[in-house]
């Protein structure tokens, strides 16, 4: 408990010192507040919308906050900055303390919260509402509201996007309480989703088909390349084998022996020598037994 009991009173601390520090410099425009520990000491961020109000002549001003904050509320060495709006129409305090003055120099309810909500918008915001509540026109109590673009009452966005002001109007019928919501305008919503177009796909130009089989041969070319290489690569890893009849012929030549090789004759050949034969005379057998005839000698006369 004693944790939890530390811990609501430095938040109760801290909303007192806005409290202080709102009233202090009502005339800069006062935008937030934000309140760190650092081992140096506190650093206290103030945000306005003229910072040179708050720094006073010569630092006088800022000097005299630092000194009331470290006295009243008992923060040690704390060290103030003070930083400018970049844009005070987005800032939700700073157009709630606007419109609660208006109101005071006498703007009627109505055009002051459809002007407030114009210059929002304008400005850039995704959306705002205007919540003016007290005794508007009458002894009741009743509330207007006033809306235009995106607004969100919970989850992520509200938490993340949405930025609340509220400021009072004092006037002689009683006080008027002031809310403004203002989206940012980089808010992202979920519901919002980006479609991503495909990528424009290129037309290639139609290859002719002389081309086509040209490249095909040549593909085949190619490969019976690579298939001749491989067969004499594993023809060189092979043994070289000599066949028996290369051996003898080597050994033969070796020797001097040369064979002839032998001419087979043609079927025309043989047809023409056997007609040669047939036309030759026989020549007669000589017998031994048979007794030699004499040609009978010429007588002279």
């Amino acid at each position: 408990m004693a944790s939890e009991r530390k811990f609501v009173t430095e938040n109760v601390r801290r909303v007192l010192l806005k409290e202080f520090v709102q009233k202090r410099v009502s005339r800069a425009g006062f935008g937030g507040l934000d309140v760190q520990r650092t081992p140096m000491g506190t650093r206290v961020t103030l945000i306005t919308e003229r910072p040179g109000l708050v720094i006073g002549r010569r630092g006088e001003a800022i000097k005299s906050l630092t000194k009331a904050i470290e006295e009243d509320f008992k923060y040690s060495n704390p060290q103030i900055e003070v930083q400018e709006v970049e844009n005070p129409n987005l800032n939700a305090q700073i157009m709630a303390e606007k419109l609660a003055n208006a109101l005071e120099r006498g703007w009627h309810f109505r055009r002051a919260g459809h002007s407030t909500v114009r210059r929002i918008m304008e400005s850039g915001a995704r959306g705002c509402q205007v919540v003016i509540s007290g005794k508007l026109t009458g002894q009741r109590h009743r509330t207007e509201k006033f809306k235009d673009g995106h607004i969100k009452y919970c989850g992520h966005v509200k938490l993340v996007f949405m930025h609340n002001g509220f400021a009072v109007a004092k006037l002689k019928p009683g006080v008027i309480g002031i809310t403004v919501r203002i989206m940012d305008p980089n808010a992202r919503l979920p519901d919002e989703i980006d479609i991503i177009p495909p990528a424009p796909v290129e037309e290639k130009p139609e290859v002719p088909v002389q081309k086509k089989e040209t490249a095909k041969e040549e593909e085949k070319k190619v490969d019976e390349a690579v298939q001749n290489l491989k067969k004499a690569a594993d023809d060189e890893e092979k043994p070289k084998r000599r066949s028996p009849k290369k051996k003898d012929a080597t050994e033969a030549g070796a020797a001097g022996e040369e064979k002839k090789p032998r001419k087979r004759a043609t079927k025309k050949k043989e047809v023409e020598e056997k007609k040669a034969e047939a036309t030759e005379p026989v020549p007669a057998k000589e017998t031994p037994d048979a007794p030699k005839v004499e040609a009978p000698a010429e007588t002279k006369e």
